[in-house]
């Protein structure tokens, strides 16, 4: 699934992760399990809205290391563009 991610057309953070689920151009959220909860739970909540596909097995670390950025990333997701 990391794999994809690195390949792929993405958004990356939290607010950006938002405006592509709201705009209905993410294929699939990718959460990190070891980011803090009350800033991803609002965006959880609007993924299952949306009934956006959410995935969350990856750290912040390894979600940062796929999108070829140096530090972690709490929010990454796959988008249709």
């Amino acid at each position: 699934m990391l794999e994809e991610l690195k390949n792929a057309k993405r958004v990356i953070g939290t607010k950006q992760v938002t405006k592509a689920v709201n705009n209905g151009l993410a294929k699939y959220v990718f959460l990190a399990i070891d980011a803090d909860d009350r800033v991803l739970k609002p965006l959880r909540i609007l993924c299952e809205e949306k009934e956006t596909k959410v995935v969350a097995k990856f750290t912040m670390a390894e979600l940062g290391k796929a999108c070829s950025i140096e530090v972690g990333a709490a929010a990454a997701a796959i988008i249709n563009k």
